[in-house]
């Protein structure tokens, strides 16, 4: 998948609507991103399904993130908490960091700096509706 197709499926504009954007089997089905990038960062509003497992990973890219619905536990350079709606994170570049869906699954948004040009090979999902936003 090019830059442009994780951008704007259509090709044709800066405005997208998020469900119009393909999904990215991330860590597997458990953890699907959908992903508009720019110049400078990638912005990915992931739904992870109830328990699903990030596993311990680091990277160069900058991430912040905040959740939207559900729940997540978070443990980044050895520092572990819950986060439900409206928590936030800060990942600085490759601290490793692992996280866990809660029981009810999560979205969150993460933002990446450096663009995440690496998830351009990562199958896309099969077609469905976002979890999020619900209307």
């Amino acid at each position: 998948m090019t830059r442009n197709e994780m951008a704007d499926p259509a090709g044709s504009t800066y405005l997208v609507d998020i469900g119009e954007v393909p999904s990215l089997d991330v860590w597997g089905e458990a953890v699907r991103a959908r992903v508009i990038v720019g110049d400078q960062a990638s912005l990915a509003v992931i739904e992870l399904a109830p328990g699903a497992i990030v596993p311990e990973h680091h990277h160069a890219h900058e991430q912040l993130g905040i959740c939207l619905e559900g729940s997540i536990t978070f443990t980044i350079d050895g520092h572990r908490r819950l986060l439900g709606p409206g928590g936030t994170w800060r990942i600085p570049s490759n601290l490793p960091h692992d996280a866990v869906a809660g029981p009810e699954g999560a979205v969150v948004i993460d933002v990446f700096s450096p663009v995440r040009a690496d998830w351009g090979a990562l199958p896309r999902s099969s077609p469905r509706p976002p979890r999020w936003p619900t209307s």
